[in-house]
């Protein structure tokens, strides 16, 4: 039987993360609420834009990533095309 392997992404970087230090409520809230906690938190972050890269590389599509939310990162794939 063979059985493909793919090498796991380099997740290193999360440990750096300031979401990691705060939880994960603020950046995957309920449908519909305030988004805008994580925004704040995500400003300070040093690796943000390495967050965003990994959501927009493997098509994050729920909470926020890189300062995003859903809809923004979903704007940002349409206007790349």
């Amino acid at each position: 039987m063979h059985t493909d392997t793919f090498p796991s992404p380099d997740l290193t970087w999360q440990a750096e993360a300031l979401c990691a230090q705060t939880g994960g409520d603020f950046f995957f809230p309920e449908p519909g609420s305030s988004v805008r906690e994580a925004k704040r938190i995500c400003g300070l972050c040093p690796i943000r834009a390495t967050c965003l890269e990994y959501a927009l590389s493997h098509d994050m599509r729920f909470g926020v990533w890189g300062g995003l939310s859903e809809k923004e990162r979903l704007e940002l794939r349409r206007a790349a095309r």
